[in-house]
């Protein structure tokens, strides 16, 4: 795998705090495009952003894929094996393909063989991760796993037998690490940071994401707690509306002091694991007029972002604000709008997913006791 990755090594913020860094490296978008693929991968796989949230299973949709740039390292089983895995708040389960695993997109990802530790313990237990395109299929099982120095011996996670279709071939991830509530896991799997809290491995059940801009090295997650130096200001406590994601409230969204979405409040789930911010196709089509995007592609003219709109998200009665150079994408000379389409209804309204375009100028703290989501401005 070509992927431009730096390994840098976990460091301990304090005893029961540790920080694992991730890093970016090129998106599947990027190394589709450099090989000339991407319209075909796009026609072979047409993608629905609303079947990640469909029902309890944890849903992994392909233009999310595409745009994936950060990525951790974690180990498995004793002596480690090491897996480079993707932080998904968005959903619940760890998995990483196992040697069992015959599928295309198994043969070019590192593989957990079971035979090579000696603390791992097979179940019978049957896992199925469902994406819109096929489902990873597999078993569960038991084994030591290190996250940023946190040495939990009892982790449940999934070891993958398929894994159809091709876009998880060029994926820069070997698999997933949810972070969401227990209710989304597949087969009632604890999820890591759950167990990390049942065992007393963390300080506080709090758990925090920075991601960096402009490719810059320095994106974390951060288990038992949250680091002040990554924000500015004060953090703006939010509650959860629904645990299962991380679902929060938010009350409108504008440009130039004009409400366009949101009307009337709505829901929004912050999630790393969607790279743009995505709403009903009604409002969505509003913003990307203001903004001058194309209504098909998003396609934006790159000389014109110095004098497009700032986009404002109201929650919880503070503004957040979007300037125009955090919610454009530029890819190899090309630029294209951070919003993008979702039609998922829900009992408290509209929803909106914040996904990378949103964390990036906001460091998000997620806190487990209380069940509010913590916002402040990124440096």
């Amino acid at each position: 795998m070509k992927w431009a990755l730096l390994l840098l090594g976990l460091v301990a913020l304090s005893e029961c705090m540790n920080k694992v860094p991730l890093i970016r490296g090129k998106s599947m978008r990027q190394s589709l495009m450099e090989q000339g693929k991407l319209e075909e991968f796009m026609q072979k796989y047409p993608y629905d952003l609303a079947s990640k949230y469909s029902g309890f299973m944890s849903y992994l949709p392909m233009h999310n894929i595409l745009d994936i740039e950060y990525v951790g390292i974690i180990s498995i089983g004793t002596p480690p094996q090491s897996f480079t895995i993707f932080p998904d708040t968005g959903s619940s389960n760890l998995w990483v393909p196992s040697v069992y695993c015959h599928s295309d997109a198994c043969s070019n990802h590192h593989k957990f063989n079971p035979s090579l530790s000696s603390t791992f313990r097979a179940t019978n237990i049957p896992v199925a991760v469902g994406y819109y395109t096929g489902s990873m299929t597999g078993f569960l099982g038991y084994d030591t796993v290190n996250v940023g120095g946190i040495v939990d011996t009892n982790q449940v996670f999934g070891l993958t037998e398929t894994e159809p279709g091709s876009f998880l071939y060029y994926s820069p991830f070997d698999g997933f690490m949810g972070l969401a509530f227990p209710d989304m896991a597949s087969s009632s799997a604890t999820p890591v940071f759950d167990n990390m809290m049942k065992q007393g491995l963390v300080s506080q059940d709090i758990f925090s994401i920075y991601l960096t801009r402009n490719h810059a090295s320095g994106s974390a997650v951060i288990f038992g707690g949250y680091d002040s130096t990554y924000f500015t200001g004060q953090i703006n406590w939010v509650p959860v509306t629904t645990q299962g994601y991380w679902q929060i409230a938010i009350e409108n969204v504008m440009i130039n002091g004009q409400v366009v979405a949101c009307a009337h409040g709505c829901q929004g789930i912050v999630d790393s694991g969607t790279s743009l911010i995505a709403g009903p196709p009604s409002e969505v089509i509003v913003i990307q007029e203001q903004i001058g995007a194309t209504s098909d592609k998003y396609i934006i003219n790159c000389q014109n972002i110095g004098s497009m709109p700032d986009v404002t998200f109201t929650i919880n009665g503070l503004q957040y604000t979007l300037p125009p150079n955090a919610y454009v994408r530029q890819v190899y000379g090309q630029c294209f709008s951070g919003f993008e389409f979702i039609d998922l209804p829900s009992a408290q309204g509209e929803m909106w997913v914040l996904g990378d375009v949103f964390m990036r100028e906001y460091y998000s703290i997620f806190d487990r006791t209380n069940n509010m989501v913590g916002l402040a401005t990124a440096v």
